[in-house]
C-alpha cells in the first residue's frame, strides 16, 4: 500500500529534513521506490542530499503541489505505485491545508488506497507541541500521525508528553517515535558533502570524507533509526 508522507513541524530547525533524508535512505535500503519533493525555497536540503529522487515544488501554487498528488497516477517499471516524501519547509501550513482541503486530498487518497502520513518533527520547546495541537486540529480523524521526538534538538520532552496533543495522536493510533542524535561533527561533514547517508558511510575519500569510526556511528545510528521506522505501520 503506498503512501504520501507530509514531513513537518512548521518551525524551522526542527530537523524536518534529516527526517525525511532518514526516511528516503530507509525507502532506498528496503527496496521501495519512491518520489521526493522539496517545499524549502531557500535551502533545498532533500532535493540536495538525494537529488536523484527529489525535486523543488512550490507550495504558492495548486499548480505546484498537484504534482505530489500526481505521482499516484504512475507505476514504476515493475508495475509498483511508488511512495511518496514530501520535505515541509517552514510555515506552509496555511497553504498546504488549503490545498489539501479544496483538492478533498485525504478522501481521494483513500479511494485509491493511498496511505496519508502526517509526520510532526517535535523539539522540546512549547510552540512544537502548540504546533501539533494545530495540525491536528486542522485534519482530524482523517489521516495518520506520527510524531517524531528529535533528541538532537533536545533530550526533555516532559512537556510534550504530558500534553493534551500527544495524548489525542495516542487516542488517533498514532505513532510516536525517537530520532536519535547524530554527532554533531559527522553530521556536518555529511552536509559540506552533500552526501545521502549511504554515500557518508561508504565514500573514503575527499576533504569531508567520513573517517573510519566516524562511519561506523553512522551506520550504527541509522540503524537505531531503522529500527524505529519498522516499528511504523508504512507498509
Amino acid at each position: 500500500m503506498p503512501s504520501i508522507n507530509f514531513i513537518g513541524g512548521e518551525k524551522g530547525g526542527v530537523g524536518k529534513s534529516v527526517v525525511a533524508r532518514v526516511l528516503a535512505q530507509y525507502f532506498i535500503d528496503k527496496g521501495r521506490p519512491f518520489t521526493g519533493f522539496d517545499t524549502d525555497r531557500s535551502h533545498t536540503s532533500f532535493a540536495r542530499f538525494y537529488a536523484d529522487f527529489a525535486a523543488p515544488v512550490v507550495v504558492d501554487t495548486y499548480e505546484g503541489l498537484d504534482h505530489i498528488a500526481g505521482v499516484f497516477e504512475e507505476e514504476t517499471e515493475e508495475g509498483q505505485v511508488p511512495d511518496v516524501i514530501v520535505d515541509l519547509a517552514a510555515q506552509t501550513a496555511t497553504p498546504m491545508a488549503r490545498w489539501v482541503k479544496d483538492s478533498d486530498l485525504i478522501a481521494l487518497m483513500a479511494e485509491m488506497g493511498v496511505k496519508v502520513n502526517f509526520w510532526h518533527v517535535a523539539d522540546v520547546g512549547k510552540d512544537s507541541m502548540d504546533m501539533l495541537g494545530r495540525l491536528l486540529a486542522t485534519y482530524g480523524e482523517g489521516p495518520n500521525y506520527i510524531v517524531v521526538k528529535n533528541l538532537g534538538r533536545g533530550s526533555d520532552f516532559s512537556l510534550l508528553d504530558g500534553s493534551e496533543a500527544l495524548a489525542r495522536v495516542t487516542g488517533l493510533g498514532g505513532q510516536i517515535i525517537s530520532l536519535p542524535q547524530l554527532h554533531e561533527a559527522s553530521m556536518r561533514k555529511i552536509d559540506r558533502q552533500s552526501a545521502s547517508f549511504w554515500e557518508a558511510v561508504h565514500h573514503k575519500d575527499g576533504e569531508h570524507a567520513l573517517g573510519m569510526l566516524e562511519r561506523q556511528r553512522v551506520k550504527s545510528w541509522l540503524k537505531t533509526c531503522y529500527a524505529a521506522l519498522d516499528k511504523l505501520p508504512l507498509d
